[in-house]
């Protein structure tokens, strides 16, 4: 189906990100900026809310204006203006929607609110403008969500248009990346840190658990989490010395078996055409490899750069609402509708 052109100017401040970018056309990035607080909230070893929501303030205006100028562009060259309306932090979410309301305001620009996950599904139809347009992902499509607070399947029919499947039981992929990393004492935030001391180990070392959770899409990591704590005080016991490296490779190496086989097993199960991997937890490299590394499915996986919070998702997404006929009034609440529709 073709839609209509338009530009779209974006926002995002669901959490520790202060972020804008335009999109045209639901696909090409014209400019992306995005200013992170990631060494601020290193030293709490994870997000202060207070903390975020003041930065945001500091950083929203200067961040717009950065993403116009560097896409050369004013606010009365962009079609309409879209904003995270959750889910996220409360009083980050109130600083990117009324810096958000204040320019459709003063533009005369319709507003358009999005929901933080959908943004990070539609990550996966973004390239950078001046290259060459990638083949877009074709429905249905069986789409994977894994960040920092939400692990779930959703096959996605058409544009705009879900099916929730199954969800965490308790906590997300991305959470017990933290927790765990936490355990073996290595770095905020836990994604990364658990990757790079992979590196080094033997994902067979330590057999910990999957919770398969069969005849359901739902997924569970807390009993993994567990099993590593566990795991970490046996070997206390024994010595100081604790093998990091086999630890943090035999933990990522349970999540990923998981996320891939329950993913294959739903996009078999609903004749999807294609798989979309999206959310922070995706720029894990064993988790890429693995399901690009399978030939059943083609599979698309945003960039590293559109993994993480990003305001150039929410303008893909906004962009599809808005050429649908999705607009909102200056009275949009931060308080997002779930499940999609």
């Amino acid at each position: 189906m073709n839609f209509p052109p338009a530009r779209i100017l974006a926002i995002e401040s669901s959490c520790d990100e202060t972020a804008c970018a335009v999109l045209e056309d639901g696909r090409a990035l014209l400019a992306s900026t995005v200013a992170s607080q990631m060494d601020i909230h290193a030293r709490f070893g994870g997000v202060f809310p207070e903390v975020a929501s003041r930065q945001h303030v500091l950083s929203v205006v200067p961040v717009v204006e950065q993403t116009l100028a560097n896409a050369h562009l004013t606010l009365g060259d962009v079609d309409a203006i879209a904003v995270t309306r959750g889910p996220g932090l409360a009083g980050s979410l109130v600083v990117g929607m009324n810096m958000a309301k204040g320019l459709s305001l003063g533009s005369g620009k319709p507003l358009v609110g999005v929901n933080h996950l959908e943004g990070h599904l539609y990550s996966g139809w973004i390239y950078q403008a001046g290259d060459t347009p990638p083949a877009e992902p074709k429905f249905p499509l069986m789409a994977l969500l894994v960040s920092g607070g939400h692990t779930e399947l959703n096959l996605m029919t058409r544009h705009l248009k879900y099916q929730r499947l199954g969800s965490t039981l308790d906590d997300a992929a991305g959470e017990a990346f933290d927790k765990v990393a936490r355990l073996l004492g290595l770095s905020y935030p836990g994604g990364p840190a658990i990757q790079q001391a992979a590196g080094d180990g033997n994902p067979e070392r330590f057999n910990f658990p999957r919770a398969w959770l069969d005849g359901t899409h739902n997924f569970s990591f807390s009993g993994l989490k567990t099993a590593v704590l566990r795991e970490v005080r046996t070997l206390e016991k024994k010595s100081n010395d604790l093998p990091i490296a086999d630890l943090a490779a035999s933990f990522q190496a349970a999540v990923v078996d998981v996320l891939l086989n329950k993913t294959l097993s739903a996009a078999r199960e609903f004749n999807a055409k294609e798989i979309l991997v999206a959310g922070g937890v995706s720029a894990n490299e064993a988790l890429r490899n693995a399901f690009l590394a399978q030939d059943e499915f083609a599979v698309h996986i945003p960039p590293l750069s559109l993994c993480t919070d990003n305001a150039a998702m929410i303008a893909a997404a906004g962009y599809y609402r808005f050429v649908n006929g999705h607009q909102d009034g200056l009275d949009l609440d931060v308080m997002p509708t779930w499940p999609l529709s």
